[in-house]
């Protein structure tokens, strides 16, 4: 199956293009207060080390916009200033370098604040994320037309001061009207989407929610760049936004690896096994090849799974066998099967 995507205008957010044919950004933000310069220099090393390609920073006052100058001469990562409430904000950030604007429709909604907001943009050539939150939709019932609508609405504002250069977010922390909303709005404009599920709880749970809504809308083709937001450390909204993007084959970040449950029938501590193997590939990326890595606890379906991928290892007890490309290698003992199938993946 090849997933069709759709059709949509191209936005350049510094070095990185959002819609088009280009691939699906992974965003995060950071989890300190922007003036603490050093500390969100950390973190968005941090991030961009994971995988992250765009980050965004709340800018809450005007010390967090005077220190996008700072961060920028830093950064490897493109700032998004995340503003609220206060549209000078915007201008102070633009000023300092921010690549991108956030604006939340429903707390900076006057025409003349939209507009010194516009023309600044326009002056840098940097885009405007239109950002509609459940949440925070102004004078209107909560309900996805609402949504849409808010968003569009402000779509004519920027459109009516030929302003173009636009990405459009719509996020519920209800998954389904998430993606009723994204669904409604793709039809109706050809402005890049950004995917994202506000308030989706903890690692668990809000990786689940997350995976169903933006999965389901990338499945349809619809969607651009992509937060996962999870109350937790950043990277782990990265690591969850590679899976959701690799899983559907929309991107490539290295091997796959595939393991079974684990019954009764096996004999080794697979969980381990795997465990370790995991995070072997996620500090040290033994290769940057899109193949597939199977381990199996046991004789049942472990032969027949590790012959399906590029590399695997079915176990018995001890011990396993290890396959590439279909045909047994050797005996492997347990203690030695992560650095043997490290070493294979890059030989």
């Amino acid at each position: 199956m090849i997933i069709k995507r759709r059709k949509s205008k191209v936005v350049k957010i510094d070095r990185i293009f959002l819609g088009g044919n280009h691939p699906v950004a992974i965003q995060s933000m950071t989890k300190v207060k922007a003036s603490c310069v050093e500390a969100t220099l950390k973190q968005i090393k941090e991030l961009a080390d994971a995988g992250c390609e765009i980050v965004r920073l709340a800018v809450k006052d005007n010390e967090d916009a005077s220190a996008i100058k700072k961060i920028k001469d830093k950064s490897r990562l493109p700032i998004v200033a995340d503003i609220h409430f206060d549209w000078r904000l915007a201008l102070k950030a633009i000023d300092n370098g921010a690549d991108k604007i956030r604006l939340n429709p429903g707390n900076i909604y006057k025409k003349e604040e939209i507009k010194s907001v516009v023309s600044a943009a326009k002056a840098c050539g940097i885009p405007i994320r239109v950002g509609v939150n459940s949440g925070s939709i102004r004078n209107r019932r909560v309900n996805v037309d609402n949504m849409v609508n808010s968003a569009l609405d402000y779509i004519k504002i920027l459109e009516g001061l030929k302003f173009y250069n636009t990405v459009i977010s719509l996020k519920a922390s209800n998954i389904l009207d998430t993606i009723d909303a994204y669904r409604k709005c793709s039809k109706l404009c050809d402005y890049p989407l950004h995917l994202g599920v506000t308030a989706t709880g903890t690692p668990f749970g809000g990786a689940i929610k997350s995976s169903v809504a933006l999965g389901a809308l990338l499945l349809e083709g619809i969607g651009d760049t992509l937060r996962v937001s999870l109350t937790d450390n950043s990277l782990q909204e990265v690591l969850a936004a590679k899976a959701i993007l690799s899983s559907l084959e929309l991107r490539n970040f290295g091997p796959e690896i595939i393991s079974c449950p684990t019954c009764g029938r096996c004999e080794v501590d697979l969980v381990k096994v795997v465990r370790d193997l995991e995070n072997r590939l996620l500090t040290a990326r033994a290769s940057a090849r899109s193949i597939k890595v199977a381990v199996m606890g046991c004789v049942v379906n472990g032969p027949g799974e590790a012959k399906e991928a590029d590399i695997g290892i079915a176990f018995g007890k001890n011990e396993g066998l290890l396959f590439k490309h279909g045909k047994p290698v050797k005996k492997v003992k347990v203690k030695d099967c992560v650095k043997v199938l490290l070493k294979e993946m890059v030989s």
